[in-house]
C-alpha cells in the first residue's frame, strides 16, 4: 500500500496556505498519496477550541507583532504572497469549503484550493462573496452553474460536515492538521515531522 497522509484543512487559514503549498513536493518526494479533506475550521473552533476568539478579541501585541513577521518569513521562503487581510478577517469560509467537494469530484481540488488561497490571501478577496467564489471556479475550469448548484446541495453540506466532525474525532482543533496514520501534526511548521513520520511507514 502506497504512503498516504490526510490533510484537513479551511483556505480561511494563512498556515494552511502555506502548509498546502509545501506538502504537495513533499509528498511527491516520498511517493506519498494526499488525502484532501476540506473543513469548516469555525465549526472545529466552536465545537473543542472557542480560547481562539479570547485571542482574537483580545490579541497580545507582541504575539500579533511577531505572527506577522512569522508568516512573512514562511510565505518568503515558499516564494507565495501573503498578505493579511486588511478588510476581511475572519471570513466565512462555508460555501468555499464546500466548493472544495465539486471540486474534488471533478479532479480539480488542488488548482481550486490554490486559486482560494491566492484569492484571499494575496488579492484580499472576501471568499464568501459570489463575484470571489466564480472566479475561484473559473480559474479551476469548473462551470460556472454546474458550481453554484452544487455547493448548495444537501450532499456537499453533509460532506463538509462529517470531514469535519471526524477531524474533531480524531482529537484535531485546528486548520491545518495532518495524519499519517493515526499520529497528528497541527501547522505548518510541522511538515519536517511529518516527512519524517512518513518516512518511518513502511505500510
Amino acid at each position: 500500500m502506497a504512503r498516504r497522509l490526510d490533510f484537513y484543512f479551511d483556505c480561511s487559514s494563512p498556515w494552511t496556505y502555506l502548509a498546502f503549498h509545501a506538502v504537495q513536493p513533499l509528498a511527491a518526494e516520498l511517493g506519498a498519496e494526499i488525502a484532501w479533506k476540506p473543513i469548516l475550521v469555525g465549526g472545529v473552533f466552536n465545537a473543542v477550541n472557542q480560547t481562539v476568539y479570547d485571542s482574537r478579541a483580545k490579541p497580545n501585541p507582541r504575539k500579533q507583532s511577531y505572527m506577522l513577521k512569522d508568516l512573512a518569513d514562511w510565505a518568503r521562503l515558499y516564494d507565495l504572497r501573503i498578505v493579511f487581510p486588511p478588510k476581511v478577517f475572519p471570513v466565512n469560509s462555508v460555501k468555499c469549503m464546500r466548493g472544495a467537494f465539486v471540486a474534488l469530484d471533478e479532479g480539480k481540488l488542488v488548482p481550486y484550493a490554490t486559486a482560494a488561497f491566492e484569492s484571499y490571501w494575496g488579492d484580499d478577496r472576501d471568499i464568501s462573496k459570489e463575484d470571489a467564489l466564480a472566479d475561484i471556479a473559473a480559474k479551476a475550469g469548473i462551470e460556472r452553474q454546474r458550481f453554484f448548484a452544487g455547493i448548495e446541495t444537501d450532499t456537499c453540506k453533509a460532506r463538509l460536515r462529517a470531514n469535519t466532525d471526524e477531524l474533531i474525532a480524531r482529537g484535531g482543533f485546528g486548520s491545518p492538521t495532518i495524519f499519517v496514520g493515526d499520529s497528528m501534526f497541527f501547522g505548518n511548521d510541522r511538515l519536517p515531522l511529518v516527512k519524517a513520520a512518513l518516512g518511518n511507514d513502511v505500510s
